[in-house]
């Protein structure tokens, strides 16, 4: 169908239909609505033996606006948002057994901003920030029965700064420093009652150079420790 828009002088043709687009092999590979010669409005494409891998909305060409993505077997496998045939803002993955696999915000093809991770049997693993398609923020980690497991701030995927462990039974386990994803620097352990057992400093997860004290669940001091390159010296009390 031909439309024309008038504007002063000028007459402006817009031509909108309804198409399908073929390969060589004569396989469906685009059906939907085309403007001026481009895919624009609904559609969707296929790949051999007329198996849809996607559906959703195009402008001038591009995948522009929601989608959702199918694999081979036509299980869904991302629905969301995009933006010149790339990701851009909310989306949700999905696993292969049809649930939820994550959950957050896009940029260009990749996460970024807010996330959340889930498991194969639907319970949440993480949720926290994301940049360039890496953990990078603030985040948390979870047990199975929704309770944190550990805390603290990520960059390209690896814990640095300060961060949290914790017990199944949601106690402090451990608190202190972290580089590139391993304990480095001053910390606390804590039994699973919370008491306080060990402080000190660690070196690529070993209690290595410094002081160290230990403690009962009472909270006594009952040894204290100097170490020097991962070996120790035992103080008298």
């Amino acid at each position: 169908m031909i439309n024309k828009i008038y504007s002063g002088r000028y007459i402006i043709y817009e031509t909108k239909f309804k198409g399908k687009e073929y390969d060589e092999g004569n396989s469906l590979i685009y059906e939907g609505e085309y403007l001026n010669g481009e895919r624009s409005g609904k559609g969707k494409e296929y790949i051999s033996n007329n198996i849809l891998v996607f559906e959703g909305e195009y402008l001038k060409g591009k995948k522009n606006g929601k989608g959702k993505v199918y694999d081979s077997i036509n299980s869904l496998i991302f629905e969301g948002e995009y933006i010149n045939d790339l990701k851009n803002g909310k989306g949700k993955e999905y696993q292969p057994n049809g649930y939820l696999r994550f959950e957050g915000e896009y940029l260009n093809g990749k996460r970024h901003g807010k996330g959340k991770e889930i498991g194969y049997f639907n319970n949440l693993q993480f949720e926290g920030e994301y940049r360039n398609g890496r953990k990078n923020g603030y985040g948390k980690y979870f047990h199975d029965n929704k309770n944190v497991s550990l805390e603290g701030y990520f960059l390209d995927e690896q814990l640095n700064g300060k961060a949290k462990e914790y017990y199944y039974n949601g106690n402090l386990f451990y608190e202190g420093e972290f580089l590139n994803g391993v304990r480095n620097g001053k910390g606390k352990e804590y039994d699973s009652e919370n008491h306080l057992i060990f402080e000190g400093e660690y070196l690529n997860d070993k209690e290595w150079n410094g002081e160290g004290f230990y403690y009962d669940s009472f909270g006594n001091l009952y040894q204290k420790i100097y170490y020097h390159n991962g070996n120790k010296k035992i103080y008298k009390l």
